[in-house]
């Protein structure tokens, strides 16, 4: 009998967290995950693929590496602003500007690669691609966790949003590094860079038109009027701890990249990030099955110990299959710091600046990540790719020391005056 129960028990849980993926379809609508993971895949594309378009047509390695963080920083600079535009003009106008605007951004830097421009001014053209990003995957979550909210969702709809949020985020950055390497296979990488400003153009259009960005406009003039509240410790916090993580990836980037050519296999480190993003994403669907007693600072502080742990082992690998494997374990950390950084930030936010905190959030992962490439680049370079672990796992332990010294407001339970104002119809 005992088992029997278990056994049901078990079906029943599986039954639950299919149902709860259901219920938030539901309040979002089938059509919305679709064009929100079209609609950042070009962000994918573009980051990854700046390198090996400038890289073709300049010929330098060094300078699609420039260019490419260029971007990089373009994108994390523009980021908060573009969320705290939607903030106080609605999601609609917002990212249906900047998704025309990057759209013919896209198109000029790839014009501007395929001319062979002076690197000067690629940079300047990367910076103003990455600028306009309209940010739809932070805007993703802004937009579908107040409508969970406002429809009574618990604590577990909302992890369960942001899950399949960061979890189409994975699999963008799978799809999308792939995406590029096929175009430049099959004839150059610029016809990836097409590809992207066809989709940004669309996607996002439709991403800002779609009926629920009616949601995300400002619901009341007198939150419009009444300026910005000042945002809680704990979301500088969570940024930092952020920042932190997006070292540990990029620093693990540069090694697998640098390990792979000392390994004399290059074109085996998109398969390798491939395994990483995939376990990524299984992991990431899995953390909507957590129990809300697992409240998000212990959850932040496991996720981080659990980073710092599993990055050490990729300073002693030195071998393809030891690599495979090890990524792939660790792998399984990455979705559960992203999920559990926004998950803090949407409640610690207050609901005026949502969506600016998500911007702001996804820019201090971005802005770690992308400022460690090109550091680790050249560790590696000096010291080989361990040198460059070592970075991505010393700044693991920070991330950790940071969730430690963290202090929740109240407890890691639900915030209740946000649950009862957007209950109310905020």
């Amino acid at each position: 009998m005992d088992t029997k129960a278990q056994a049901e028990r078990g079906e029943h849980a599986d039954r639950g967290l299919l149902d709860t993926y259901r219920e938030v379809i539901g309040h979002t609508g089938a059509l919305l995950p679709v064009i929100s993971f079209l609609g950042r895949l070009p962000v994918a594309m573009i980051q990854f693929g700046s390198v090996l378009l400038v890289t073709e047509t300049s010929g330098s390695l060094a300078t699609g590496g420039v260019v490419a963080c260029a971007l990089a920083l373009g994108q994390v600079t523009m980021g908060p602003l573009v969320g705290r535009l939607a903030d106080r003009r609605g999601q609609r106008s917002v990212v249906l500007g900047f998704s025309l605007l990057n759209a013919v951004a896209i198109a000029v830097y790839t014009l501007g690669a395929l001319l062979e421009l002076p690197t000067a001014a690629l940079v300047v053209l990367a910076v103003l691609a990455g600028a306009s990003i309209p940010g739809i995957g932070p805007l993703a979550r802004a937009r579908s966790v107040p409508l969970v909210r406002r429809a009574g969702g618990d604590g577990r709809l909302v992890n369960t949003v942001l899950s399949m949020e960061s979890t189409m985020d994975e699999l963008s950055f799978v799809l999308g590094p792939a995406l590029v390497g096929l175009a430049a296979v099959l004839g150059h990488p610029a016809y990836a860079f097409g590809a992207a400003a066809l989709l940004v153009a669309l996607c996002g259009s439709g991403f800002a038109l779609h009926p629920t960005g009616r949601t995300a406009e400002p619901t009341a003039r007198s939150h419009a009027d009444a300026g910005r509240p000042p945002l809680p410790r704990e979301v500088v916090v969570v940024r930092v701890g952020l920042v932190f993580v997006g070292v540990l990836l990029g620093a693990c980037g540069a090694g697998i990249t640098a390990l792979t050519e000392e390994l004399g296999q290059p074109g085996q480190a998109g398969l390798v990030y491939a395994a990483m993003g995939v376990m990524s994403a299984v992991v990431g669907l899995s953390m909507a099955a957590l129990p809300e007693r697992f409240g998000l600072h212990a959850r932040w502080r496991v996720a981080t110990a659990a980073a710092a742990l599993l990055s050490l082992p990729l300073v002693w690998t030195d071998t393809m299959t030891g690599l495979y494997l090890v990524v792939t374990v660790f792998g399984a950390i990455y979705a559960p710091n992203l999920i559990t950084g926004f998950a803090l930030t949407e409640r610690s936010c207050p609901p005026q600046r949502l969506a600016e905190g998500m911007t702001f959030a996804a820019s201090a992962f971005v802005g770690g990540q992308a400022v460690t490439l090109a550091v680790a680049g050249r560790l590696a370079e000096s010291y080989g790719p361990e040198a460059a672990f070592a970075l991505g796992s010393a700044a693991a332990a920070v991330a950790f020391l940071v969730a430690l010294a963290a202090r929740p407001r109240t407890d890691d339970g639900e915030r209740a005056p946000v649950v009862t104002r957007d209950a109310a119809g905020r």
